[in-house]
């Protein structure tokens, strides 16, 4: 199967409709999707996946070849695990680098820099997310804000070379729980995998640093369904130690999520009252029938729409 891929720098021009209906098909039909000329430093990217890498071989590589997971492995027992080593860094609302004793100051400096342009592109891709739903351009945005807005943090993992990649995942099959999820990948190892209408598709590496995203549940909450949060896994191989640094622009812990109130369906009405709506419009488009009904309903629930 093609990924989608969204070019954003066809948006400010004459593509931008059909760029604008790649992504909805892509958020509607899949739930990932790849995005190129997203304008984060691609220098800057760079260096966070080297010095990712280099916290890796010099602070976590060891413990985890002598970590519970690997004995596990070498014992036939790894049906609950997950090969990878991995930590989670909090930026919004509140940083936890200093937590991380061994962090470089150069890796804490350049990953502050990435995710600063990273929520740019998370909020440019939520208000354009909103336009394809014809819903207010910051409705994400202030859905997921809370007291304190919305809730940042990055997974920053490595899938190690593994001896017997048929008895164990990298990370086992499972949606994101949150909203819009970022991801950094490794750009020679493969490993990651979407489940889409019934068959894993495998994600390739990400040349020329293309950020791969993906929606969590909470998008398909707040969509009521009409963008997906999809299945995804990561495999182990043999031959090659994989890079995954994961952001999640997620929902604050207070926030309270709902679908929104336009993309619902009318509910709580008598079918009386819709024959008789139905009887002056039924040459007419649904769409309007169903808006006029949902004013009417919520009118007598005294619902806000």
């Amino acid at each position: 199967m093609e990924i989608p891929v969204i070019d954003f720098s066809q948006l400010d021009g004459e593509n931008r409709s059909k760029t604008m209906a790649l992504l909805h098909n892509a958020c509607e039909k899949w739930g990932f999707f790849k995005i190129e000329n997203h304008g984060v430093n691609k220098d800057l990217m760079e260096k966070v996946k080297n010095l990712v890498n280099s916290h890796y071989e010099n602070n976590l590589k060891a413990s985890f070849y002598e970590s519970e997971v690997v004995k596990s492995l070498g014992n036939g027992r790894t049906s609950n695990m997950d090969w990878e080593s991995s930590f989670f860094i909090s930026h919004r609302p509140k940083s936890n680098m200093d937590e991380f004793q061994n962090l470089s100051e150069d890796l804490r400096k350049a990953m502050d820099e990435y995710i600063a342009q990273l929520i740019e592109l998370a909020e440019k891709l939520s208000e354009l997310m909103c336009e394809n739903l014809s819903l207010e351009k910051h409705h994400i945005k202030k859905a997921f804000s809370g007291k304190t807005g919305p809730s940042v943090g990055t997974k920053v993992a490595k899938y190690p070379k593994c001896p017997q990649p048929e008895n164990v995942r990298g990370l086992r099959e499972h949606t994101d729980a949150g909203g819009i999820i970022l991801l950094l990948q490794d750009d020679q190892v493969p490993g990651l995998e979407f489940l889409k209408d019934g068959e894993w598709v495998q994600i390739p590496p990400s040349k020329n640093n293309a950020i791969f995203v993906n929606t969590g549940d909470q998008i398909e909450v707040l969509s009521n369904g009409r963008y997906k949060s999809a299945l995804h896994r990561v495999m182990t191989i043999k031959d090659g130690s994989r890079l995954s640094i994961a952001t999640f622009y997620n929902p604050a812990g207070d926030a309270i999520i709902s679908p929104a109130q336009k993309l619902l369906y009318p509910n709580q009405f008598s079918f009386a009252d819709y024959l008789k709506l139905y009887a002056t419009t039924k040459f007419l488009d649904k769409e309007p029938r169903f808006e006029s009904l949902k004013k009417m309903t919520s009118a007598c629930n005294g619902v806000i729409v």
